[in-house]
């Protein structure tokens, strides 16, 4: 939104729903994933300075088939490794972390689907998405002790359900077919229901005035007696009671955000200072590219880089290979603290290279022409999703004392 102070009330607007391309392996998915990427990365820092949401691009990612190369085989899907994941939202968050970001939650949430929904279910909302539709988050709200406490109730009406409550942070609402709510149940149970975009009682504000990752459309999802069909809603909250990897998953693609965004910050900083920084007067150079300590500075960055992406790499593998056999609290675990592991570094590292992107490339990098900031913005507001310091303290528990992690999506 270019007006900041005046929201924008979506509850009028639906996403079109376009066919979407069936992708078979993982060579076809990363081939698409540097498509999405071509297309999305000319227009990246216009759309961050301007506030424009990435339709088109999303559309494409859509289109191509890349929303649904997670899902199981049985139910059509290309179910791709999860290594292969990674790389995906890597290569199109190295163009613009932003559109990379619209569709994670439905990644998590495929996961959670797979875990708990009913065959029947799955055959709906996996059929969806391999159809072209797409789903929204709509859990965190701002209101409540911390992320897990909810106050949103679902409450049955006949042999469907109505839902009502606040939710923020509700990255790909604005953009989902079904926007996938979190809430209480009149047992206490935590459920999922996913609500059709367009029913009476669901509004969609786009009023995310975060100052990085800004075309997210991170904003509020009002509910106001919504109606669910009964046939989807699921009992997300039995995941806490079974070792799974559901957390793991979703801390696999926040940490594919973060390498993404280093690169970008990473080839801007190397392209800024070969074309436009001037070397300083000491150094006794013509470029600015040749000085000593600027060339061990990026030396340092790219090692530090690879080094987060070859982590996050064997993260994903991790994944695939607990995910190979039944899952148990210890696999659970390391696949846990693996996935940890690979954050601390891809948190580290995108926040280094945003800001010595500056700090190399000199004072002119900070005009507002060249909207270089947004990558610090965007790694700022990004990496602040999960704390990394529990990360940290996560896996020295895990090594030194075989403490294992807590079983939720921040770890």
């Amino acid at each position: 939104m270019t007006d900041e102070s005046a929201p924008k009330d979506l509850r009028d607007q639906a996403p079109r729903q376009l066919p979407a391309r069936r992708i078979d392996n993982d060579a076809q998915a990363i081939d698409a994933a540097h498509e999405v990427a071509r297309l999305a990365k000319p227009g990246a820092a216009a759309r961050d300075r301007e506030r424009a949401l990435p339709w088109r691009e999303l559309e494409h990612f859509t289109a191509l088939g890349l929303g649904g190369i997670s899902i199981p085989r049985e139910y059509g899907g290309a179910q791709v490794s999860y290594a292969t994941v990674a790389e995906v939202f890597r290569v199109i968050c190295a163009a613009d972390p932003a559109l990379g970001q619209i569709p994670q939650n439905q990644f998590g949430l495929l996961n959670v689907i797979d875990n708990v929904a009913s065959d029947a279910q799955k055959r709906v909302l996996f059929g969806g998405v391999l159809n072209g539709r797409r789903i929204g988050n709509a859990g965190p709200e701002r209101n409540t002790r911390n992320t897990l406490e909810l106050k949103a109730r679902l409450l049955p009406d006949g042999e469907h359900f109505r839902v009502s409550g606040e939710k923020f942070y509700s990255t790909g609402a604005l953009f989902a077919h079904w926007v996938a709510v979190k809430a209480i149940d009149e047992q206490g149970r935590a459920v999922m229901g996913f609500v059709e975009r367009g029913v009476e009682g669901l509004r969609i504000v786009d009023d995310w005035s975060g100052f990085g990752q800004r075309t997210t459309a991170s904003g509020t999802v009002l509910l106001d007696n919504a109606p669910v069909a009964g046939s989807l809603v699921i009992h997300n909250g039995r995941l806490a009671d079974v070792p799974n990897i559901q957390g793991a998953v979703s801390q696999l693609i926040q940490a594919a955000i973060d390498a993404g965004i280093a690169a970008n910050a990473l080839e801007d900083a190397i392209e800024f200072i070969r074309t436009r920084t001037r070397p300083f007067i000491d150094a006794n150079v013509e470029q600015a590219s040749e000085e000593p300590f600027t060339i061990a500075e990026i030396g340092r960055l790219q090692v530090e880089l690879h080094a987060a992406e070859a982590l996050l790499e064997s993260a994903g593998h991790v994944l695939d290979e607990v995910s190979a056999r039944p899952i148990d609290d210890e696999s659970a675990a390391r696949a846990s603290i693996a996935v940890a592991e690979a954050k601390v570094l891809t948190t580290e590292v995108s926040l280094a290279a945003s800001e010595k992107l500056f700090e190399l490339a000199g004072s002119r990098a900070t005009l507002a022409e060249f909207n270089l900031d947004r990558h610090w913005r965007n790694a700022r507001v990004h990496t602040l999703h999960d704390p990394v310091r529990w990360k940290v303290q996560a896996v020295g528990a895990y090594h030194l004392n075989g403490a294992r992690p807590a079983r939720h999506s921040w770890i």
